[in-house]
């Protein structure tokens, strides 16, 4: 589905500059830039959704293809790793866990079992429709948690290769954004309150700016619930990160073992993954700072800006590698299992807010 980067490659004395990154950094940034733009005009739209159309449109119209694959290339893959994980770190001054304790405890847990349960069945649906590498996984990670944002951090993990995080990027933009139009439409089939139908969309949508767009819908009873219970969700991606990071650990300790053995099944000296990536704690001490209290709202208002611009980026480098005709031909199946992985996610987050209601 995705071609093969045509940035300079290092080579033993060849190096990626800040001159050969900044054209595709300055792409992103403008794309940034008219995302956040029509999110103003259209508030419906939510900006990292356009900012992901906006790359995939540029990776497949004939001329702005060839920027994307040949100048602009190193700088967006910059854009796609690194500024994605700068937007997690922000990502953690919308957290404050005293508004998560408010919800109440059997609340907190029926959120908790509505993420894990996601994420099993995700991950079971991945492996039944036969997704290899860590396609799987990955599409679980950004399905049950908080969307592009999780995918970022479960790939740093398991080390996953740029190009591999691209499908499960669209997956997840994709059906986060039917939800948009879809959700609100049975809100009322459903006989859901605005306030349940508020909890249902932060419990079963997968980013927050998606969340943001399908709630506002109903009002800001709905809005105000949806986010959070939406950042209660958003909690779960330290830990879940860090149990992945664990058993990647015992996996390359067991391969270094081998190494060490001279077994034949040895292979070459694994690279061990941190348990927890930093910027992983970066993202908790951010939201340790928001709970204080200590913040002002300037400061969160601008910390939500620059969250917005690097996932933003992050988001239109991804997209810019994405090619339509390719996902059609290789993607139909995770596409598929996506569909089947939404309907779960909904089903599950409707009987949690059932319960909570009980």
């Amino acid at each position: 589905m995705v071609k093969p980067d045509a940035g300079p490659v290092t080579n033993g004395t060849q190096k990626t500059t800040v001159h050969d990154l900044a054209p595709g950094l300055a792409a992103a940034l403008a794309a940034v830039a008219v995302s956040l733009l029509l999110h103003t005009v259209v508030p419906a739209l939510p900006s990292m959704t356009i900012a992901v159309v906006l790359g995939i449109a540029a990776a497949n119209v004939p001329v702005t293809s060839q920027w994307c694959q040949g100048p602009l290339r190193p700088g967006l893959n910059f854009a796609g790793k690194h500024l994605m994980r700068a937007g997690i770190v922000f990502l953690g001054l919308k957290l404050s866990l005293g508004d998560i304790m408010d919800l109440g405890w059997i609340s907190v847990a029926l959120i908790i079992a509505v993420v894990l349960l996601s994420f099993a069945g995700t991950f079971a649906l991945g492996k039944l429709f036969k997704l290899g590498g860590d396609t799987p996984l990955l599409i679980a990670t950004g399905f049950s948690i908080c969307g592009a944002s999780a995918i970022g951090a479960m790939a740093a993990v398991k080390n996953t290769k740029h190009e591999d995080t691209v499908l499960p990027v669209a997956l997840v933009t994709l059906c986060g954004t039917l939800a948009i139009g879809v959700l609100p439409l049975l809100m009322h089939p459903l006989g859901l309150s605005t306030l349940h139908f508020g909890q249902w969309v932060g419990a079963g949508v997968h980013d927050v700016g998606q969340v943001v767009a399908t709630a506002q819908t109903a009002g800001a009873v709905a809005l105000s619930a949806a986010v959070v219970v939406k950042l209660t969700r958003v909690v779960l991606l330290a830990p879940i990160v860090g149990v992945a990071g664990a058993i990647e650990r015992k996996r390359h300790a067991r391969a270094l073992a081998l190494l060490e053995s001279g077994s034949p099944e040895a292979a070459a000296a694994p690279r061990f993954p941190p348990v927890v990536p930093l910027f992983v704690v970066g993202f908790l001490l951010m939201a340790a700072l928001r709970t204080t209290g200590w913040m002002s709202d300037g400061v969160i208002e601008a910390g939500a800006l620059a969250q917005d611009i690097a996932l933003g980026a992050a988001l239109f480098g991804l997209g810019s590698s994405v090619r339509v005709r390719e996902l059609l031909n290789t993607g139909l199946r995770a596409t598929v299992m996506a569909m089947c992985a939404w309907a779960l996610i909904a089903a599950l987050a409707f009987g949690a807010v059932h319960l909570m209601s009980a």
